[in-house]
């Protein structure tokens, strides 16, 4: 992970005006936005009834608008936070996203990944993974040789995989269809399970920024992952610019 390009990044941000923030698009249903967008915290949304956006500060906290809305995109959006607090911030919101869509469907108590982007297809949920990337599928237990079959939702394919003995990861091969799939079914040992893939903009590569993303949507066991690195290179690195009180208030929700 490239903390020094992190820390030089939210040392530019400390300087902007207290008014205004650069926020990034995560999700949006209207105005005008689409995801990995980046717009000025004093833009003015406007959003009518049924849409909604949620955006994430460069510290990773995140703010969600509903319409009928019209105002700037976050209202007293404050400063950046020291990424030390930023991080504390982080992992509080990671027990509450965890609680909120429920343990087995965020892989809170799953097995720990050992590389963010690896995509666990031994159980259902939600993944998130690099608009573009191939992705890499992973189990926790790799000692034994396991069969497995993919599926879309309407089952009109299938396509049949066996984990080789003690390998872990699995790059899928090219199949016409399987790469087009947010969606697909996983059947191994008598189970069937859903797992959906959400795709994050390949130039979002902020730690802070990719971990909240990470949460929003519900891709906890990644999450986790990530929180772990960032803690590992505070840890290491020497202390950096920024606010070190904790933020006394939250971005809009």
């Amino acid at each position: 992970m490239n903390w020094k390009a992190l820390a030089a990044g939210l040392a530019l941000v400390l300087a902007w005006p207290a008014l205004a923030m650069p926020m990034i698009v995560v999700e949006a249903r209207g105005g005008g936005l689409k995801p990995g967008m980046r717009i000025d915290s004093t833009r003015t949304v406007k959003l009518v009834e049924g849409e909604k956006i949620v955006l994430v500060a460069p510290d990773g906290r995140m703010s969600t608008l509903r319409g009928p809305y019209s105002g700037p995109a976050v209202r007293n959006a404050g400063s950046v936070q020291n990424p030390r607090v930023a991080l504390a911030a982080l992992i509080a919101t990671r027990k509450d996203r965890a609680s909120s869509v429920g343990a087995v469907r965020s892989g809170a108590g799953a097995a720990p990944l050992p590389d963010p982007w690896l995509i666990d297809i031994s159980r259902g949920g939600d993944r998130c993974l690099k608009d573009g990337e191939k992705p890499i599928w992973w189990r926790p237990e790799s000692f034994a040789e396991q069969a497995f079959s993919v599926f879309p939702i309407d089952r009109s394919w299938r396509a049949d995989y066996v984990w080789k003995a003690s390998t872990d990861r699995m790059t899928p091969p090219d199949i016409v269809g399987l790469d087009d799939l947010k969606t697909f079914i996983v059947r191994a040992d008598g189970q069937e399970y859903p797992v959906r893939i959400n795709m994050i903009p390949q130039d979002i590569d902020d730690p802070l920024v990719v971990s909240a993303w990470m949460l929003e949507k519900a891709c906890v066991q990644q999450a986790d992952s990530y929180l772990r690195a960032i803690g590992k290179d505070l840890a290491d690195s020497a202390p950096l610019p920024g606010n070190g009180e904790p933020q006394t208030g939250a971005l809009q929700r």
